[in-house]
């Protein structure tokens, strides 16, 4: 059984011939990628996101990112307008009256920077921004739990070019929004699923007094818990605990199908996860679609994407609600085992043509005789054992302990600044 058959079992194939119509506005899917903070903006865009989105200091779901100042913006924006890419602000919470303080001048403020478009669910955000910030696209939020063509009709009538739709959607229901809208439609095809509809969850209000639709979720379904039955405990003491959490999503195996059906935009989520993380999966999802445009006919999917996919994987995969609804199968009940088995251990800062040396930034502990693998954008990849390190000042060093620490190391091949290393988990 390959990697993609374990991964997708009882997925149908004949969703690959059902949708074959006309796309629209856009020559090529866009591929967004989260960024938490400015570092993972770069990565993202330089291992081939065409776009980002990440959020401000206010007004957006993740108040525990690393969130953005408009400096920090403002470097992104320059940062993105050299690769050809776009920034967009994640504005998506649903307010309360004491939220609107201050709303005007913060949506002024984006389109100063040069922000491209905003990610918005409150009406009363998208009307402001449409009165005092003109430049600012709007794109209506996946919080919006848009599902139906009538529904993405009349936000295309409210002026808005772009609705992220729910990610309930199935790729019947993207067909017929598609078949009877003419607007960019955005939709999630990787990274974590939401146990509630459309991310609308109170458990973190209830347990944590955190407003999961402002900003504050604190991942209630992702706990341990205790589960009884006619208050007796289900699990013996010391055996680990109930969780609910959804496995997480991953489309790559229907790229074609859903370029077919028309996603403008694939999205990619994870503003809280690493550096590692972002770049590993914007890269195969890069590669992956410029295959497909150079010969669509004979695409085929690759084992070493899907391999790639596997090493940045936070837990167990599966296709969401594109194919069917997602049943007890698709949750996770239980504490899983990693399925990335690997380790992000540091970024190429500079590479020595002549001395075949690079000078590496630590980022986790690695040492002499262990074997690593260096990744760059593109598919550039290779494996190696560390047999000697040293450090700015030529002193051997027997390992990498030091956070941020520079390390040199020869290289089995050319590398790249902003190449990444990564090692081997070695279980305990």
């Amino acid at each position: 059984m390959t990697v993609a058959e374990s991964t997708y079992s009882g997925a149908t194939s004949s969703v690959k011939t059902r949708y074959q119509g006309k796309r629209h506005r856009l020559d090529r899917p866009e591929l967004l990628a989260p960024a938490g903070n400015l570092e993972k903006l770069k990565f993202a865009i330089h291992y081939g996101a065409d776009a980002v989105y990440i959020g401000g200091q206010k007004y957006g779901l993740r108040s525990n990112a690393g969130n953005f100042s408009f400096e920090e913006m403002r470097e992104g924006v320059e940062f993105a307008n050299r690769y050809g890419a776009k920034v967009f602000v994640a504005t998506n919470i649903y307010a309360h009256n004491e939220d609107i303080g201050g709303l005007e001048e913060y949506l002024r403020n984006l389109e100063e920077v040069g922000i491209s478009a905003i990610i918005v669910a409150d009406p009363i955000i998208i009307e402001t921004a449409a009165r005092v910030a003109p430049k600012l696209e709007a794109h209506l939020s996946t919080q919006q739990s848009t599902l139906n063509w009538q529904a993405v009709q009349f936000w295309k009538e409210e002026g808005l070019p772009r609705v992220v739709l729910a990610r309930e959607t199935s790729f019947e229901e993207i067909a017929e929004i598609k078949k009877h809208v003419d607007i960019e439609i955005e939709a999630f095809i990787h990274g974590a699923m939401c146990s509630s509809f459309s991310g609308r969850c109170v458990l973190s209000n209830h347990f944590t007094d955190r407003d999961s639709n402002r900003g504050g979720c604190s991942q209630s379904c992702r706990w341990k818990y205790d589960l009884f039955v006619d208050d007796m405990p289900m699990y013996p003491e010391g055996e680990d605990q109930f969780t609910m959490g959804s496995k997480d999503l991953c489309m790559i195996e229907y790229l074609p199908e859903l370029i077919d059906v028309g996603v403008d935009s694939f999205k990619i989520e994870g503003r809280m996860k690493s550096i590692h993380y972002v770049a590993t999966v914007v890269n195969v999802y890069r590669q992956a679609i410029d295959s497909y445009f150079e010969d669509p006919e004979n695409f085929v999917l690759k084992q070493e994407w899907l391999d790639e996919i596997f090493k940045a994987a936070n837990r167990p995969l599966n296709t969401g609600f594109f194919l069917d609804t997602p049943g007890a199968e698709d949750h996770i009940y239980e504490p899983e085992d990693k399925p990335a088995p690997y380790d992000f251990a540091g970024v190429v800062l500079e590479y020595n043509e002549e001395t075949g040396i690079a000078v590496v930034q630590q980022r986790n502990y690695f040492k002499l005789g262990q074997e690593v693998e260096f990744v760059g954008p593109g598919g550039r990849f290779f494996k190696q054992t560390i047999t000697q390190m040293t450090d700015d000042k030529g002193q051997e060093l027997d390992a990498a302990r030091h956070p941020l620490q520079r390390i040199h190391i020869r290289t089995l091949a050319p590398v790249e600044p902003m190449d990444m290393l990564r090692k081997l988990m070695i279980k305990k």
